[in-house]
């Protein structure tokens, strides 16, 4: 066996492990060795090239999508693979972990709009903390990092000694999220509301010019230290919605016995989201370096390389 055909072995084996483990939670996996060669493999091919033009220093490799496209599963492959193809060191977190604790979204609901209170949108981060970790994660840090971590069935923030330690500096940084390199939008787009949730409960636009105004701003600055984007498009919202419904099911099944939201809670709660997604389909389907359109199965239908 050459070793070309031994890597892409350990690669095989330790990527239909995963999927296994990932099915006893939900729907199969379709097509699992077409998808590994005709789209993770080259992904992890196009991150490499990036990192060794980028003079094989840290690299961040911003990977976005809908809520329930599927970044959490496809992080994890992609780790598999330029770990063991390439032997890098890669780390991964989401723009969820760095969420504002439910006392602070408590404070900002009562200070700005109401609709801070349940955690999603651009404001209800700590931009902060997020761009502090990804500037040091850039450079040589002699002490370890600590990445935050995020209880979606508490709704709140885990105590420190539940979060991430990074030790030492990686090769690439996996940083994914539902809005990660999402751009404000016009005044002027924001008027008309998008939904029942804009309409009755942000009469004023106090809500959506917060969070445009934070995309402007704060968030600029952190997606401005991406390095490589890739963006999964979903089919249309409806999925969004659909897999949403989904990903509350896995987490029903991870988190015994605690809080979930019903199907009606899911679904005013995917109208936090709706605008920035629905901008960030025209916007980072030109703008990304790699897009990846999903079908309606959640297969990756085709890439498309800018």
């Amino acid at each position: 066996m050459t070793e070309e055909n031994l890597i892409f072995s350990k690669i095989k084996k330790k990527y239909l492990n995963f999927l296994r483990k990932q099915e006893v939670l939900g729907q199969p996996f379709y097509d699992k060795l077409g998808q590994l060669k005709n789209f993770y493999i080259p992904i992890c091919n196009s991150i490499y090239k990036k990192f060794t033009k980028n003079k094989k220093k840290t690299i961040i490799v911003g990977l976005s999508g809908g809520q329930g496209s599927g970044k959490t599963t496809i992080t994890q492959i992609l780790k598999i693979i330029i770990g063991i193809k390439y032997n890098l060191d890669v780390i991964s977190f989401s723009i969820d972990d760095y969420y504002k604790t439910q006392k602070e979204r408590l404070e900002m609901s009562k200070k700005v709009s109401k609709l801070f209170r349940t955690r999603g949108v651009p404001g209800t981060h700590d931009t902060s903390l997020l761009f502090k970790h990804l500037k040091t994660l850039k450079k040589d840090f002699s002490k370890p990092i600590l990445i935050p971590t995020f209880d979606k069935s508490t709704d709140d923030r885990n105590k420190k000694n539940k979060w991430k330690k990074i030790k030492k500096k990686p090769d690439v940084v996996i940083f994914e999220g539902w809005c990660v390199g999402a751009k404000p939008q016009k005044l002027k787009n924001l008027k008309k509301p998008i939904n029942v949730l804009e309409n009755k409960e942000d009469k004023n636009l106090t809500w959506r010019k917060k969070v445009n105004n934070e995309l402007r701003l704060k968030y600029k600055k952190i997606f401005n230290k991406i390095d490589f984007l890739i963006y999964l498009k979903v089919p249309s919202f409806n999925s969004v919605m659909k897999w949403r419904l989904l990903q509350e099911k896995k987490l029903k099944k991870k988190s015994k016995g605690k809080k979930i939201m019903s199907n009606m809670q899911v679904k005013k709660f995917v109208m936090y989201y709706e605008r920035v997604t629905k901008d960030m389909f025209l916007d980072l389907k030109r703008n990304a370096d790699i897009l990846i359109h999903l079908d309606k199965k959640h297969r990756l239908k085709n890439l498309k390389t800018n």
